[in-house]
């Protein structure tokens, strides 16, 4: 799902070791470790690859899981696709513009949608309105 014409050695350049083995290798970080977990001010989360924004911050709740969660990404800003890599079925989510692996979503959500945006927080950088 390349959709930015970099070559590894281009995203290794621009990404830390963790960002890059979560966005290009379809890594997951470790629960708990992302300081965007806490983050509640208004703003929005972006793509740590390309800056694309991805979601709003009044999508994003707790979700008790470790990883930052949210109800529904900006439109048009993620796509999706079948994971099969763990022999299951899982949804994988990725950024529209860079193709990066951003997380899975899942049906056990917010109502009224249902879905919960699992995403790893160090694919995601956060803008705070106003800045």
């Amino acid at each position: 799902m390349q959709k930015i014409p970099k070559s590894d050695d281009d995203w290794r350049a621009s990404l830390t070791s963790e960002q890059f083995h979560v966005l290009r290798e379809h890594g997951t970080e470790r629960a708990g470790s992302s300081p965007l977990n806490g983050e509640k001010r208004g703003g929005t989360f972006t793509c740590a690859g390309c800056g694309q924004p991805l979601f709003a911050s009044a999508a994003k709740f707790e979700s008790g899981t470790g990883w930052p969660s949210f109800s529904a990404p900006l439109d048009a800003a993620v796509e999706t696709l079948t994971d099969r890599r763990l022999f299951m079925a899982r949804t994988e989510v990725h950024c529209a513009t860079c193709g990066g692996h951003l997380g899975h979503v899942f049906p056990d959500g917010p109502r009224p949608a249902g879905r919960r945006y699992c995403m790893n927080g160090v694919a995601l950088a956060f803008k705070p309105d106003n800045d």
